[in-house]
């Protein structure tokens, strides 16, 4: 097995149907703290060593939404060092990924709070984003003996 190319699952983005409500859960009950609300309907969070996206449902979807047929789940990303570390892995998993039931999902995109990132998605449909996050990325993480 090769080392992987990035840091961990640090980011996880939910879909939710009722943004303040879960964000009272996050804030009050796992005392997340917001670190940028781009609009009413997304506000990113981060505990210290993990980011957290929720993303309001959209009211058309929201009046049509069946728990027992659809997931909440928006996709789970890989923090990565730099954008340089964003831009290695792209080239490192494009040639690989439709062989092995994978594809691109999104291209590479800056993104306006200064993060970097594209998403791909695993055999399954799972979206996953390869994140350079300003805040967290940086962050060296080690486990306790």
């Amino acid at each position: 097995m090769t080392a992987p190319l990035h840091r961990g699952l640090r980011h996880l983005a939910l879909r939710v149907i009722d943004l303040q409500r879960s964000r009272r859960f996050y804030e009050e009950l796992l005392g997340f703290q917001s670190v940028w609300e781009p609009d009413p309907e997304n506000v990113y969070f981060s505990s210290g060593v993990d980011n957290l996206a929720l993303h309001q449902i959209s009211k058309t979807e929201l009046d049509s939404y069946d728990s027992s047929k659809t997931q909440l789940l928006d996709h789970m990303g890989v923090i990565l060092d730099s954008p340089q570390a964003v831009d290695q892995l792209y080239q490192a998993i494009a040639p690989k990924i439709e062989p092995m039931g994978g594809r691109i999902t999104k291209e590479l995109k800056q993104h306006r709070d200064g993060s970097y990132s594209f998403y791909f998605s695993d055999p399954d449909g799972n979206v996953i984003q390869a994140l350079y996050e300003p805040a967290i990325s940086k962050l060296r993480i080690s486990a306790e003996s």
